[in-house]
């Protein structure tokens, strides 16, 4: 009951195999992970451009909306007050629906991007 050379070098042989099996899972998931984070990492870039730009357009639109309405509402200094009202209750409005607006998106596409499966390349079955 001896084992013969040729179930030796058979596992040995599997062994290697399987050594290779697992540097190419390794390789693999490092790919599968860089992917993902670079997906990740250029729409936080996206995000934050588009903020700033937007926080840009609305400084420039606050100012004129003021102008605009300091002859109807008595002065300048009272525009700017009531503007300043409206985005303070925006902000608060922002806050109180922040999981609705802001955190289940954000979950929902991280969750979306690292826990899909990989498509694998199977071919049609046909009928």
């Amino acid at each position: 009951m001896f084992a013969t050379d040729k179930s030796i070098d058979s596992l040995r042989q599997l062994f290697a195999e399987f050594k290779k099996y697992l540097n190419l899972q390794k390789e693999y998931t490092r790919l599968e992970v860089t992917e993902k984070l670079s997906v990740l990492l250029s729409m936080l870039i996206v995000i934050l451009l588009v903020v700033i730009l937007g926080m840009m357009a609305l400084f420039y639109l606050s100012f004129t909306m003021a102008c605009v309405l300091a002859p109807a509402v008595g002065g300048i200094t009272v525009s700017f007050s009531l503007l300043a009202v409206f985005y303070a209750l925006l902000a608060i409005l922002l806050v109180s629906f922040r999981k609705r607006l802001i955190i289940d998106p954000m979950v929902k596409f991280i969750a979306g991007l690292f826990m899909k499966t990989p498509e694998k390349n199977n071919p049609p079955t046909q009928p």
